[in-house]
């Protein structure tokens, strides 16, 4: 379109890469330390029954208010004010969290904090969609790839022996997540880009994409097989972080939890360099779909490694041969997400369905290792894992074929 930049300003892009990350540092210590140890305080022996209603029931609330706040930010056209409504609520949600005196009560107070998160994680998303053109989404899904590893460090830093109550650790995670987020919504000043927030009709379209690039339609079908391919990805990387001890241990019962913690960490502290030069290869090159294909092959590969694995060497080496390509992939996909989405008018709502590939797995992995485990061992666990895999591999290759560039 003339007259329109084609490109957004690199102070953005870092800034909502940060406040991104900040939205990771909202959940990650939460979810995966503080909330363990509230439920385990309150529960006592029946800490892990109760955790898992805990969770099911932050997951349902925060599938449905992605989807609902998506919408509403839609509607209003007005994203950073449900983001800042989204960090006050969430961030006093949070700090309720000590309050909560029985296990009923503290279900309710997660809903609660579920609900304020994805008021801001939703048009945080969406906001994307609005300031970044296809030329430069792969870029911004590298720069995503900080926000796991932040939101692990995070972690760190908030059990840390100084940070000693549970009060004092859940305003740490405030303070980090403010910290993070305000500067891009008071600071960023994004260019605009009129043309990624009004519908393009079909004879637009195809002036853009002679001029520019040729892609897949932005057809149901190119839609369902992100959503799928990510869905199958997003299921094999949950099952095997939940299981990662349980197995390392049923290879070498000499190993302990510092061990998987320092090859969790590595696989983080790489990603992020691996992340960048892809996702800036794959728009220089104009093949948006192309690494996400490949990624997810050698996904499939080191579950299949995994699979055949009978030593502790070859099992670590399973484990990063999967779980690298699978932490670039989940960010590079979120960044070429966005390429697909079919109105921008309804971006936020789109987004927030493809966020169940992110709420999903938390129900899904549960029943798949208890119906896989005490039957076929983790062998057999691990073996449907890379058939999915190999199914996101299939439907992405798929797309990359469809999309080339002009030469």
């Amino acid at each position: 379109m003339p007259g329109v930049a084609s490109r957004q300003h690199s102070r953005f892009l870092f800034l909502y890469a940060l406040a991104a990350a900040g939205g990771s540092v909202a959940f990650v210590p939460f979810i995966t330390l503080l909330l363990p140890m509230r439920v385990a305080a309150l529960a006592g022996t029946q800490d892990i029954e109760w955790l898992a209603y805990v969770s099911l029931a932050g997951a349902i609330a925060a599938s449905v208010a992605n989807i609902s706040f998506g919408w509403l930010s839609d509607v209003t056209r007005n994203r950073r004010g449900w983001i800042m409504a989204g960090l006050i609520l969430s961030s006093i949600g949070l700090m309720a969290i000590p309050a909560a005196t029985s296990l009923r009560s503290l279900i309710a107070l997660v809903a609660v904090w579920q609900i304020g998160l994805n008021m801001m994680l939703a048009p945080l998303a969406a906001w994307a969609g609005d300031c970044v053109p296809d030329a430069q989404k792969g870029w911004l899904g590298g720069l995503l790839v900080f926000s796991p590893a932040l939101g692990a460090l995070a972690g760190v830093v908030a059990t840390l022996p100084v940070f000693g109550t549970p009060d004092t650790r859940l305003t740490i995670v405030v303070v980090m997540v403010a910290v993070m987020v305000l500067p891009a919504l008071l600071f960023a000043r994004p260019t605009d880009m009129p043309h990624l927030v009004t519908e393009v009709t079909s004879a637009q379209k195809k002036a853009a994409d002679n001029a520019h690039r040729k892609g897949p339609p932005r057809s149901r079908s190119t839609i369902q097989r992100m959503w799928i391919a990510r869905l199958m990805i997003q299921i094999s990387e949950a099952t095997l972080f939940a299981f990662l001890l349980f197995w390392f241990r049923s290879v070498d019962p000499s190993l302990d939890e510092k061990f998987t913690a320092r090859i969790f960490g590595f696989v983080l502290v790489v990603a992020v360099p691996v992340a960048l030069i892809i996702g800036r290869l794959s728009d220089r090159f104009e093949r948006p779909f192309l690494p996400l294909a490949l990624l997810a092959g050698i996904s499939t590969c080191g579950l299949l490694v995994i699979v055949l694995s009978g030593s502790i060497i070859w099992a670590v080496a399973g484990y990063l041969l999967f779980s690298l390509p699978a932490a670039v992939f989940l960010s590079l996909h979120t960044g070429q997400t966005l390429r697909v989405l079919p109105k921008p008018q309804r971006r936020g709502r789109d987004l927030g369905i493809f966020n169940l590939t992110n709420t999903l797995p938390s129900m899904i992995m549960p029943w798949l290792a208890l119906a896989l485990v005490p039957v076929f061992g983790f062998t057999g666990l691990f073996a449907v894992l890379a058939v999915f895999a190999l199914l996101a591999t299939i439907l992405l290759t798929a797309l990359a074929r469809g999309m080339r560039p002009i030469t």
